[in-house]
């Protein structure tokens, strides 16, 4: 070999070396960051890409300068990378087809690349098919008002109301005995023995002896009082069959001698 082939491929390994130092020297400044995003993306939800640098050696990527919009995507958030190298953007995809996110330049030097994307549109079927900013014939059905939840906080109230009308029912007996009751104080003894106050003191007898044995009590007489041991009712009713035929015996009973039974009947109903 002679001296100037030598020189000649001594020449050539220096270049080349040289090169390869130029290349290593430079390669962080052109490293190209590389996209991490799913296979497709749901039309209308939202979704993650992220834009990462790989190469440990180079230099973190810096915010990109976007803002509404992330190329075809609407741009819901902005978040640096947990790790310190890359960005990871929330969009929402508002329109089918395919999405593209056009090359972006970070501003040292490095570009991101290119992204495709497809944004998928399905409905399940009988589903209805809404657009998005069409017409009413996109609007999504209204949700009607869920009543039958609602009404469940009426639920106490309910109660409580229906606890009250069981609870005046209750007492409706009571309550028309201490009306019979006032009404027997006020017309017991009979003022006069004319045959109309007689009739109507005998009356409001019954109503109170109805108030508080019952409906039949209306129709009992002297022996029926008697096998009720209600004495004193049994002469309640032959004082008022001798007053009608003008006699004084036996004479019109005491009126708590009357009541003294029934208060003990109503005590017991409680």
């Amino acid at each position: 070999m002679s001296a100037c082939s030598t020189a000649k491929t001594r020449s050539t390994r220096r270049k080349t070396v040289l090169c390869a130092l130029c290349v290593f020297a430079v390669r962080p400044l052109f490293a190209a960051p590389t996209w991490k995003a799913p296979v497709s993306l749901p039309f209308g939800q939202l979704s993650v890409l992220e834009l990462r640098e790989e190469d440990p050696a180079a230099a973190p990527i810096p915010r990109p300068a976007v803002e509404d919009t992330l190329g075809d995507l609407k741009l819901r958030a902005v978040e640096p990378s947990a790790d310190g190298r890359g960005w990871r953007f929330t969009v929402q995809p508002l329109q089918p087809g395919l999405a593209v996110v056009k090359a972006l330049d970070l501003g040292d030097g490095r570009r991101a690349p290119e992204l495709r994307v497809p944004v998928l549109r399905t409905t399940a079927y009988g589903s209805p098919w809404v657009g998005y900013g069409g017409g009413r014939e996109d609007n999504l059905p209204e949700i009607p008002f869920p009543w039958a939840w609602a009404s469940l906080l009426l639920a106490p109230f309910l109660a409580l109301a229906g606890f009250l009308a069981w609870r005046w029912r209750r007492r409706a007996g009571r309550r028309v005995y201490a009306r019979s009751r006032k009404q027997f104080l006020a017309a017991w003894p009979p003022k006069a023995k004319d045959r109309a106050s007689l009739d109507q003191a005998h009356g409001i007898g019954r109503n109170l002896l109805a108030a508080a044995f019952g409906e039949p009590s209306r129709g009992w007489g002297a022996p029926d009082f008697k096998k009720a041991r209600l004495d004193a009712w049994a002469q309640w009713a032959e004082s008022l069959d001798a007053a009608r035929f003008a006699r004084s015996e036996p004479p019109f009973p005491d009126p708590a001698a009357l009541l003294a039974p029934l208060e003990l009947e109503m005590r017991g109903k409680r």
